[in-house]
């Protein structure tokens, strides 16, 4: 496989991509989900029968990928998401004239994106990185995830035939298959202009240097786990201990643990933990064990688990069943707040249905154990109102660890929308700014340009005076159509 006679191709449809209208982006984005829909019976046995996920998690995540195309499709229709501002010329301002100022954003050119090996359609070759990249007028290169390979070449083939419906350059996407070496030249490639990657921290760290390392350096926009801890304060506790025993457990081994948001730690008051460890022992003993994605995975999660199991600081609230090729089931370990904040190998994720109860004795551990804490997707706060005024302070500093905070539910189940983010402080995301999630994921793919003077003729049609295309934007520091 030739990559240089691919990017060439890649990047000569970017060149004819990128000026394409919204209205035009979003029909090639609506083509993509209605072949999606028409091919779901298809896609749906394929990718039950690669991942070892349920019929109806798989039918769910295709209705889940559909959305986000539509989401997508959506924001650039309407075409505000550019963020169109003008700051008009004034010639008589003293002491000296000021210019005509334009800014918008603009794609950043061929985006090379790997798939994720729990979510085969949401966050794969249709998945929220591909879209958001081809929505902001940048061509995908993608590699495809060894997982799950027939599901992945047949999305791929979904979406070029939407390409070749559309009257699009078939450079626009385009379905590459190899192993480390193949992704490591993708990004290495000089017409790269940005990665798009879901995965551990172990393959997104390596790529983000890679990128770096580069002549000229890349973003990299890697999302490579979080342990998403819960937060529990007395009060509420102990009115709703049982529920919140059951909801956390519920969280904790939904699709076996193979969520990005998986509750991975829970801080619990010493004066509560006996109660709260019965009652999440009694909750967790009915869960039988299912299968991972694949047995590279379920090796991996009772590997670390046996890791576990030998450190003295450890009570087993719930041991692993035994190993099984495939099946893994959960398990859950006490440990104090003291011992955790020793050793940051309790921070490190167990991808799977494990998570550990921390255990501290006031206020005052708590804090440094908020201070302690590696940067996450998610943190979940479990108290009642008096309790979060209380611990404002404790609040203030948990913002500072993660990119969603929850005041209430679980982690699990990420809203695709305008408002979500999904993406934190390293080492849960390499770029803290960004989200893979919602409408706002766009953005990691556009850059900002200005033009100073520019022949209205000549100007892009989101900064024209006339506003052709109808979207708001600040003129003069005041947002207006």
């Amino acid at each position: 496989m030739n990559l240089d006679h691919i990017f060439q191709a890649v990047q000569e449809a970017f060149l004819s991509y990128k000026n394409l209208s919204g209205a035009k982006k979003a029909d090639f984005l609506e083509k993509i989900a209605e072949i999606l829909e028409e091919n779901r019976s298809a896609i749906v046995l394929m990718a039950v029968r690669e991942s070892n996920l349920p019929e109806g998690r798989i039918n769910g995540e295709l209705g889940r990928t559909t959305g986000q195309i539509k989401l997508f499709a959506k924001l650039v229709r309407e075409g505000s998401w550019v963020e169109a501002t003008i700051d008009p010329a004034d010639p008589n301002r003293s002491p000296l004239p000021k210019a005509d100022i334009r800014r918008m954003l603009t794609p950043l050119g061929p985006v090379v994106v790997f798939g994720a090996s729990n979510f085969p359609l949401a966050f794969s070759t249709a998945g929220g990185d591909t879209i958001s990249a081809l929505a902001a007028g940048c061509p995908v290169i993608y590699k495809g995830h060894p997982a799950h390979p027939d599901t992945s070449k047949f999305v791929g083939d979904c979406i070029s035939q939407a390409v070749k419906k559309s009257g699009l350059p078939e450079g626009i996407f385009t379905h590459v298959e190899g192993g480390v070496k193949m992704g490591q030249d993708l990004v290495k490639h000089p017409l790269a202009k940005a990665v798009g990657f879901t995965g551990s921290f172990s393959a997104g760290k390596s790529l983000f240097n890679i990128a770096g390392n580069r002549e000229v350096p890349i973003p990299v926009y890697a999302e490579m786990g979080s342990v998403n801890p819960i937060f529990t304060f007395p009060q509420r506790l102990k009115n709703e201990l049982v529920p919140l025993a059951q909801s956390f457990v519920s969280s904790l081994t939904l699709g076996a643990g193979q969520f990005c948001t998986n509750p991975g730690l829970i801080f619990v008051p010493r004066t509560l933990a006996e109660r709260f460890g019965n009652a999440i022992s009694e909750a967790i003993q009915g869960v039988a064990a299912s299968p991972m994605l694949h047995e590279g995975i379920a090796e991996s999660y009772y590997k670390a688990l046996n890791e576990l199991q030998l450190r003295s600081e450890l009570e087993w609230v719930k041991v692993p069943d035994a190993k099984h090729l495939i099946n893994a089931s959960p398990a859950m370990a006490e440990i104090s707040a003291a011992d955790w904040m020793s050793d940051n190998r309790f921070q490190e994720e167990v991808f799977g249905a494990f998570a550990l109860m921390v255990v501290y004795e006031n206020d005052a551990e708590l804090k440094s154990v908020a201070e302690k804490l590696h940067g996450q997707l998610t943190i979940t706060l479990w108290g009642d109102t008096e309790e979060f005024k209380t611990h404002k302070e404790l609040i203030n500093l948990l913002e500072e660890k993660c990119g969603r905070m929850l005041f209430a539910g679980v982690p699990t189940g990420v809203e695709v929308g305008y408002a979500m983010q999904h993406g934190g402080p390293y080492p849960s995301t390499t770029d803290s700014r960004s989200t893979s999630v919602g409408a706002h994921a766009i953005k990691r793919f556009a850059r900002p340009i200005a033009f100073q003077d520019m022949p209205n003729d000549l100007l892009p049609d989101a900064l024209k005076n006339e506003n052709p295309l109808g979207i708001m934007r600040q003129v003069n520091g005041e947002y207006k159509i």
